[in-house]
């Protein structure tokens, strides 16, 4: 632990042909924080989950290829294994011999990932905002249009198809882009252009480019794959573990719910007026399941 746990401690953390950028902070039990995507960083996080540090020692990372971690990294070298490696490096190099999983989004599958190859490795499971774990429940995300206004669907649509800027990887197309495809994944506007700068902040185009063949290549792995279903691993699980779902978030409720129903005894939660991002719509929300969960657990 470093000296100071009130202050951020950051780092690289060597692990095969790349380094990892980390973010150490607060004291208590570890927590790896494992951030979505696939093809963001730990920034968009900061600082909400921070709150989490009086009580927990925190540790973020940038997974291999995006954010700080991008350095020396080609997009092949990005894969499933590679990834679930990564996090088995990382949990050896802080001297963890049985870590909590925080996994938003992509994460979370990354986590479930994880967990199923090396229960024994982890204590506790936060899947928040989970993305689909199988197929089938990917396609339902995509048949899902509840969330989405036409509009946004068409003019989303449009930019990946012709706008040059976007195709390149232009900075400001790209969050321009994304500040209409998470209309649907933020409940409360306010948080909006908040979540939008966040992730603006961190990028640039060699990055976008970088971040996109590897979130290419993962969803090749996963999602695109009709043989895709973490679902049956799940079911050989038991970890304690927390799903934490927003009611409006625009992964339909029941891919969360499967989960939850797939591994023994887990708590299924769903947080009113939020969406995909809870810890920043919700942060109290989210803080007091966290903590009643491991009081539990």
């Amino acid at each position: 632990m470093h000296p100071n746990p009130s202050t951020p401690c950051e780092g690289y953390t060597p692990v095969e042909h790349a380094e990892l950028y980390t973010r150490e902070i607060g004291q208590g039990q570890p927590i790896l924080i494992l951030h979505g995507g696939p093809d963001f960083d730990h920034t968009y996080f900061l600082p909400e989950l921070d709150r989490l540090a009086d009580a927990f020692r925190l540790i973020y990372y940038d997974q291999r290829g995006r954010g700080r971690s991008a350095k020396n990294v080609q997009p092949e070298d990005v894969t499933i294994e590679s990834e679930v490696e990564d996090l088995e490096r990382l949990r050896e190099y802080f001297q963890l011999g049985s870590v909590a999983l925080l996994g938003h989004s992509w994460g979370a599958v990354l986590a479930m990932e994880y967990a199923t190859r090396h229960p024994q490795r982890v204590s506790h499971l936060v899947l928040m905002n989970t993305a689909p774990a199988s197929q089938s429940d990917y396609m339902l995300l995509r048949q899902d249009r509840r969330a989405r206004s036409p509009d946004d669907i068409a003019q989303l649509k449009a930019m990946a198809a012709s706008d040059a800027g976007y195709q390149e990887g232009d900075p400001e197309a790209v969050a321009a882009y994304y500040r209409i495809h998470f209309r649907a994944a933020l409940q409360r506007p306010e948080h909006h252009e908040k979540i939008i700068q966040r992730l603006r902040a961190s990028f640039t185009q060699e990055g976008i480019r970088k971040s996109r063949a590897i979130e290419e290549r993962l969803m090749q792995e996963t999602w695109r794959l009709n043989e895709y279903d973490l679902l049956p691993r799940l079911r050989q699980l038991h970890i304690p573990t927390l799903v934490i779902h927003g009611e409006h978030d625009f992964v339909p409720r029941e891919c969360a719910a499967h989960v939850a129903e797939a591994i023994t005894g887990a708590r299924f939660t769903v947080l009113k007026d939020c969406g995909h991002f809870s810890y920043l719509e919700c942060p109290d929300d989210v803080r007091k399941e966290i903590d009643e969960f491991f009081h539990s657990a």
